[in-house]
């Protein structure tokens, strides 16, 4: 169980920060990226208000500065006064490092079993086209002057760089609704011509 007074800090006091995100980073994301975190964490000797806090922190600073997102979440972590109650220095250090290392493009595996649990968690494929919507929201949010045509492309060309078969999106402990779900992603990357179109049809939906 979670420590009642830490979570309803982090839903009351956290969670709504994640309002500044684009969608693809936003609160959904997180809640996700919890759940996974906690089942994840079932298989090991964990503390589940670290791999909790972790999660929920993992993400806070994309609104900033994307491609050094996981820096500033840690830093935002480690320095909230108010979560210091609940953890110990040497637990916040394992958890700031947890959530510097959570990136997918990461050139270094995790330091610990937390980052190990974060990281996987974080390769989230909830199915193809919650993948797309998250993927087209970021690319309108961060790449403003492309066109729709250049954005749609932009959705294949990424999914394909970041899950395709030499992907750079890394887990590093074993995840078989992850696996499951990738390899229908792979298998729809296929063929670009089908997959374009259902991308086009996805992002038109309202």
């Amino acid at each position: 169980m979670i420590n009642k007074e830490l979570s309803q800090y982090i839903e009351n006091e956290i969670f709504p920060l994640y309002n500044r995100n684009e969608e693809g980073h936003g609160i959904n994301h997180i809640k996700t990226v919890i759940k996974r975190s906690l089942e994840l964490a079932k298989g090991y000797d964990v503390d589940l208000d670290m791999v909790y806090t972790i999660a929920a922190y993992h993400d806070l600073g994309h609104y900033i500065d994307r491609k050094t997102h996981e820096i500033i979440s840690a830093e935002i972590f480690i320095k909230d006064e108010k979560i210091k109650q609940w953890f110990t220095d040497e637990q916040r250090n394992v958890i700031k490092e947890a959530i510097e290392d959570h990136r997918a493009s990461s050139n270094h595996e995790p330091r610990s079993i937390y980052g190990k649990i974060i990281s996987t968690a974080d390769r989230t494929i909830i199915d193809i086209d919650n993948t797309i919507k998250r993927t087209y929201s970021y690319g309108k949010r961060n790449y403003v002057d492309l066109s729709e045509e250049e954005q749609i492309e932009r959705v294949y060309s990424h999914l394909k760089e970041k899950y395709g078969e030499n992907g750079y999106a890394k887990v590093y402990l074993e995840d078989k609704e992850f696996e499951n779900a990738l390899s229908k992603l792979r298998q729809a990357l296929s063929n670009k011509t089908e997959f374009i179109e259902r991308v086009k049809i996805v992002v038109n939906e309202k």
